[in-house]
């Protein structure tokens, strides 16, 4: 159990630090051409690469939604649910708290929105509550059935980390204009403690729909699309 923690914290450190860090250092530079486009392949990249580093100590899931979606869908124990959350958000505080450290380090710097999530007055397009809410829930439901069908028996060996990455891309191509995309509760909590725009009021938002949206994703695979399918590599116990 030790091992699949310290991977889901190092997994979870890697893609808020990757993701975020490219907004925070990155995305602000014009002339590195990185804009919406780019930190949305960053996100894409951190989970791919982290699904094929440790993905096959802890399953890979480095997000609260997906460890729930997976429960739900029957790919993950309910007793390691907890212990998966805990680890999760302390990597992502702890990616949070080291990229605070790096982008503080520039003169004039002001925290702001430090890539954190929001709606209204903090979304990057102005957007409502109403907007957020149905943006996470259906891409965080829309996450879950690429997870759990790319990690089917029935899916190609060996390409799902390349399905999940290039999805949670997409994702981030969509909404970012929306919610600056969350769709992991970690994620989200991980940089708003450190924004000074109010994300922390907003935060509840970004844990509710996420995990909201991943138990109706893993409902629609189980019930729907793969009925009584057993476990495959995302979820399993490794040897």
């Amino acid at each position: 159990m030790t091992r699949k923690l310290a991977a889901e914290f190092f997994g979870t450190f890697w893609l808020v630090f990757g993701g975020c860090g490219s907004a925070v250092l990155a995305a602000g530079f014009p002339q590195l051409g990185i804009a919406f486009a780019g930190v949305s392949l960053a996100f894409g990249l951190t989970v791919l690469t982290m699904a094929y580093a440790v993905g096959g100590i802890s399953g890979g899931h480095f997000n609260p939604a997906v460890s729930l979606g997976l429960a739900v869908a029957g790919r993950f124990r309910w007793a390691e649910l907890i212990p998966y959350w805990v680890v999760q958000v302390i990597g992502a505080i702890a990616a949070g708290a080291v990229l605070y450290v790096i982008a503080s380090g520039k003169p004039e710097f002001a925290a702001g929105g430090f890539a954190s999530n929001g709606y209204g007055d903090l979304s990057p397009g102005h957007y409502g509550l109403i907007s957020a809410l149905v943006a996470e829930v259906t891409l965080t439901a829309g996450f879950l059935i690429v997870i759990l069908g790319s990690t089917s028996k029935a899916a190609p060996s060996g390409f799902a980390p390349l399905a999940i990455g290039l999805a949670l891309t997409l994702i981030h191509l969509i909404s970012i204009p929306v919610t600056n995309t969350s769709v992991n509760p970690a994620r989200s909590t991980g940089v708003a403690l450190f924004a000074t725009t109010g994300a922390i009021g907003q935060l509840w938002l970004f844990w509710l729909a996420p995990l909201a949206g991943a138990a109706i994703g893993a409902l629609i695979w189980t019930f729907l699309l793969s009925p009584g399918e057993s476990p495959s590599l995302i979820g399993r116990e490794p040897q």
